[in-house]
């Protein structure tokens, strides 16, 4: 995103982010749950072909809902979103198709539902 963009789409960013507040304060000054919100909202609103999200999700109920919206979003645009989760409920509900990497080599790749569910049975309860 050049500067441009950035500062076209600066409030809207904020705004996602719930930062409206803390807009004026250094990187250095935020909790680090804000700067998690202003990193998803960056990436959210970046418009690129395909991006990665990794497992990482805000802890609060209501901006995780939103977070998960503007996914979907992404989604229904046509790009290509790769989530690197452990959260089975997110990848069945944003996922069509799953690969399953253990140790580093893919153990299963296909349907969302059929790896899921290899990888309920793999894991051990605790």
């Amino acid at each position: 995103m050049g500067k441009a963009e950035i500062v076209r789409k600066f409030r809207e960013i904020v705004a996602f982010a719930e930062l409206e507040k803390f807009h004026r304060y250094s990187r250095e000054a935020l909790f680090l749950r804000h700067v998690r919100r202003l990193a998803f909202a960056v990436a959210a609103h970046l418009e690129p072909e395909s991006c990665w999200w990794m497992k990482s999700w805000p802890s609060r109920y209501q901006f995780q809902k939103k977070c998960l919206g503007k996914m979907g979003d992404v989604l229904r645009a046509g790009r290509t979103v790769v989530l690197v989760s452990h959260q089975l409920n997110q990848i069945r509900r944003l996922c069509q198709r799953v690969v399953w990497i253990d140790d580093g080599s893919a153990a299963q790749d296909g349907p969302t539902h059929e790896v899921v569910s290899a990888y309920e049975s793999a894991m051990p309860l605790w």
